[in-house]
């Protein structure tokens, strides 16, 4: 774990619609060089948290801290520290490519130093050939592409992605978990939400585990096997599994057998 302080804090967060609580007083910090896991169950809230976190959907309770700014309060501030890439991505489809491009680092004030390193995002995800295209005429795949080069464009300072790697082809997802790792390397502070639990084992951190809008657990590797009870050499689908199971270690049911794991 990073010893950079918390580029990203959570502080009691909570979402209801009516009588659905999706997020239940969820607090975890994510450090400047690190990488965060977001797992669950389908339904455990990452997506909520996600848009809490982004400033998509407004919290029913606890506070957010963006750099230090309170996303509540400073929200431009913290804004502009962020990038959001959604599980479905909707880019703007009357503009090109490079138009959507120049766009975003005009809307973060990132002009300078702009077309070398637009060039080098479009280069990195395949989308040369496309720069004059009209956004509406690009495959889904492409769009993706398109979205996540605007993420890392303006140099952003907390990246979240909801599901990036769904739909790429395997060479733009290599390039998405190298840019990934680049940006924690750089000290960004990284929050991946994934189903793809071979891919968070190897690219994240330390991971975040949610089941029914609640935090199950937190921790490495290493700590997650530790609090399911599960040998050395287990994997993190193995770990994972067993804290989601009902009525397993991680269950809100049974929370005489819960130690929600967090390092700091």
């Amino acid at each position: 774990m990073s010893d950079a302080p918390a580029l990203l804090t959570v502080q009691g967060l909570s979402k209801r619609y009516r009588k659905f609580t999706a997020l239940s007083d969820l607090s975890f910090a994510v450090t400047g060089g690190e990488i965060v896991g977001l797992l669950g169950p389908n339904g455990a809230g990452k997506t909520t948290a996600l848009r809490c976190i982004s400033g998509v959907v407004r919290p029913s309770a606890g506070r957010i801290l963006v750099g230090g700014y309170d996303l509540g309060g400073q929200e431009r501030e913290a804004k502009r520290l962020l990038a959001f890439v959604p599980e479905q991505p909707n880019p703007y489809e009357m503009l090109t490519v490079w138009e959507h491009l120049k766009f975003v680092a005009l809307a973060y004030n990132t002009m300078d130093g702009f077309e070398e390193r637009a060039g080098e995002l479009l280069a990195r995800f395949d989308l040369t050939p496309k720069r004059n295209e009209l956004v509406g005429a690009l495959s889904k795949g492409m769009r993706q592409k398109l979205t996540i080069a605007c993420a890392f464009l303006h140099r952003a300072r907390v990246l979240l992605f909801d599901e990036p790697l769904i739909g790429l082809d395997p060479k733009g997802a290599r390039e998405l978990r190298e840019r990934i790792r680049d940006a924690r390397d750089e000290g960004a502070a990284v929050l991946v939400s994934t189903h793809m639990l071979d891919t968070a084992q190897k690219l994240c951190d330390r991971i975040l585990i949610l089941r029914q809008g609640h935090k199950l657990a937190e921790g490495t590797l290493q700590q997650l096997q530790d609090h399911a009870h599960a040998s050395g050499d287990a994997t993190l689908e193995d770990v994972f599994l067993t804290l989601t199971a009902e009525g397993g270690a991680g269950d809100p049911a049974a929370p005489a057998a819960v130690g929600t794991i967090n390092p700091r």
